[in-house]
């Protein structure tokens, strides 16, 4: 299994990037061929240690690494990327890995 992690920043308006990721953002990232699950955080997202930057992270879920290529290579994957500098004010970091159980 491989995973997308993308970490979204405080935005200028919470409000305005929560209504716009729920009714535009995750329906477009929803049609990325490959995406086999797909998550978002509830509430607050902190450390150890209390606050953090982030508003919001999203996991994407896909079966290896060739699937993430390949559906963030696609029309749909690109149109998604190019939608996070509509909403994501504050900026946003992506990390992409394969997992194994261990």
């Amino acid at each position: 299994m491989a995973h997308v992690v993308v970490m979204y920043k405080t935005p200028k308006d919470t409000a305005a990037f929560d209504k716009y990721y729920s009714e535009i953002h995750i329906p477009l990232a929803k049609k990325i061929p490959g995406l086999r699950k797909f998550e978002v955080s509830k509430g607050a997202v902190g450390t150890p240690a209390g606050p953090s930057g982030f508003h919001l992270i999203a996991t994407l879920h896909f079966d290896d690494m060739a699937a993430v290529k390949a559906g963030f290579g696609s029309p749909e994957g690109k149109a998604a990327g190019a939608d996070v500098a509509k909403f994501a004010t504050g900026g946003a970091d992506m990390i992409m890995f394969d997992t194994h159980a261990v």
